[in-house]
């Protein structure tokens, strides 16, 4: 069987050693002093994010979801090129407001927000999220207590999904938001508090590569947020469109197309918002977007072995630290994240296609290639597997890399969002990795 190649990235090379932040991956290693560990580039951020700047227009503001990477010195750097911070906990609400973001730019999101957190919320000052009627009861009281009028937004769960969205947040019944049909009820309930009603915010869904299906989810939202303002106590301050943008984690993935969805937004500014809405500080939500393809997971070979047939690299990671690669953080079938050697150029494509979801192949899988092979390099197809008790803990499956030795620097890709913190750090007493961002 044929071996599964990984896609290009946007790391560069330098004799073929992989460069993060314009350092060799080897020198960083030590640099840092371990492995594994995971690094960030800051120019690839500020690259994704001067991109999204130009695909949107002017009056759209760019927030960023802090779950997707809240490493401090990334917030910091973030915060410099963000127009505010989306929390979805008490400790992501004190990384944020320790960067030099203002408390009305952060938004706090997430069902099951406790008691005590409302309360450092509105003591910040930043704007709750309401996602149940009874988060409006302890709202109001803590606002009462605490004689400071609340900030208040309503999570809208609304009565459509997104289509192409890997993990669906809208439509059908969701822990998340308040049912479109349940908002005006809400709202009067509101209204008979002392708050301050700023707006809405709907997100529907999720890593969607379809330009055309966000778009049409963006019309949708727009659409309701006007329905919605009709039994609004006052006018509609903010509005959170959510984002959903997907990065492209495997080789028949194909990045998404920002053109579409900025003209499309600029089309909805113009018309419907500012003719419906227009006092509303309309706001794009992006996190993987913006850090995702900046990161990378660097972990050394410990040991190689054949057993029956199969050739395995151990490295000294795992799933611990980045439980998305192995496969078990919402994948339905599992596909490999890029993975190269950082050491030694990547082989050109040998692969077979990936299955799509329904079993068949994507025949364009089979011509995509990484840069810079080395044609000397004899190459070897390999499972990547972590040092864990486990058999779920594997990095790539049947990768096509050059012939690893004990000591190679392995690199997993697209670990710049829900990498570390989405990971099981304490399984088995391992030490947690260093984070870097260079």
């Amino acid at each position: 069987m044929k071996g599964i190649s990984t896609r290009a990235v946007p790391f560069g090379r330098e004799n073929g050693v992989l460069l993060v932040g314009g350092i060799p991956a080897d020198r960083l290693a030590e640099r840092v002093g371990t492995t594994p560990f995971f690094a960030y580039d800051r120019g690839l951020v500020n690259e994704r994010v001067a991109a999204v700047r130009a695909a949107l227009p002017g009056g759209v503001e760019l927030s960023y979801a802090v779950k997707a990477n809240p490493m401090p010195a990334l917030l910091q750097h973030m915060s410099g090129l963000v127009d505010g911070f989306d929390v979805a906990s008490a400790g992501e609400l004190r990384e944020a407001l320790n960067t030099a973001t203002p408390a009305e730019r952060v938004s706090f999101a997430g069902p099951g927000k406790t008691t005590a957190e409302l309360r450092q919320a509105v003591a910040a000052g930043v704007t709750v999220e309401l996602e149940s009627a009874n988060e409006l009861v302890r709202l109001r009281a803590v606002s009462e207590l605490l004689g400071v009028r609340a900030r208040v937004a309503l999570r809208v769960n609304p009565d459509f999904s997104v289509r192409g969205s890997a993990m669906q947040l809208g439509g059908g019944p969701q822990q998340f938001g308040i049912d479109a049909e349940r908002v005006p009820a809400v709202l009067r309930e509101l209204a008979a508090g002392d708050l301050d009603f700023q707006g809405f915010h709907v997100f529907a869904g999720s890593q969607n590569l379809d330009a055309a299906s966000i778009c049409q989810a963006q019309r949708a939202t727009v659409e309701l947020a006007v329905k919605l303002a009709e039994s609004a106590p006052g006018p509609v301050r903010y509005l959170n469109l959510g984002g959903g943008f997907g990065i492209p984690y495997a080789a028949r993935d194909r990045p998404l197309d920002l053109a579409p969805i900025g003209a499309n937004l600029a089309e909805l500014l113009d018309g419907e918002i500012r003719a419906q809405l227009p006092s509303a500080r309309v706001v794009i939500e992006l996190g993987r977007y913006l850090v995702g393809e900046a990161g990378v997971y660097l972990t050394r070979v410990v040991d190689r072995k054949e057993s029956r047939g199969k050739t395995y690299l151990i490295v000294d990671g795992g799933l611990h630290h980045q439980l998305a690669a192995s496969g078990h953080f919402g994948q339905v079938i599992r596909r490999n994240y890029p993975v190269e050697l950082a050491g030694r150029a990547a082989p050109a494509a040998e692969a077979s296609a990936e299955p799509d979801a329904d079993g068949t192949a994507d025949a364009t899988d089979a011509t995509d290639a990484t840069d810079a092979t080395d044609a000397t390099d004899a190459t070897d197809t390999v499972d990547v597997v972590g040092c864990l008790c486990t058999p779920l803990d594997l990095l790539a499956d049947k990768a096509v890399l050059p012939q690893a030795r004990i000591g190679d620097l392995v690199a997993v890709f697209c670990a710049g969002a829900y990498g570390l913190t989405a990971s099981p750090t304490a399984f088995l007493g391992h030490p947690a990795p260093p984070e870097v961002l260079v």
